[in-house]
């Protein structure tokens, strides 16, 4: 009897798959339907969260924004320049109607940025 080993994708496949996810919420575009639905406009019920689990994200959220600020706070001044960039790039493109949430998400990116300045050892940004 042969036990066949499942073949895995190499390292650099595995992270093209994960990113290609990431671009379409999951695999939940047209593309890629997910088990149980039946067309790519069926959205499943996702309950609302509890007050605890609304804690508990925030706790989350103002923990990797600090965990953030200090990465950003060692990285090279081109690398804070393509976060400044990808910042620019979230922001309403001209013909676009604006949309406040975005608005707000490149404007807390800066905000980040900015914060893990004071923190960079006499780095220039």
């Amino acid at each position: 009897m042969t036990h066949d080993k499942p073949e895995f994708p190499d390292p650099s496949e595995q992270r093209r798959m994960a990113l290609s996810r990431w671009d379409n919420e999951g695999g939940a575009g047209p593309s890629r339907l997910q088990e149980g639905r039946t067309s790519p406009d069926a959205r499943p019920e996702v309950p609302d969260l509890t007050n605890a689990e609304l804690v508990q994200l925030r706790i989350r959220v103002i923990a990797l924004e600090n965990l953030l600020i200090a990465l950003l706070a060692n990285v090279s001044d081109r690398q804070l320049d393509l976060a400044r960039e990808m910042a620019t790039y979230i922001s309403p493109r001209p013909g676009y109607t604006p949309h406040s949430l975005t608005i707000q998400a490149a404007s807390l990116m800066i905000d980040l940025i900015e914060r893990a300045d004071q923190f960079r050892d006499g780095k220039s940004s």
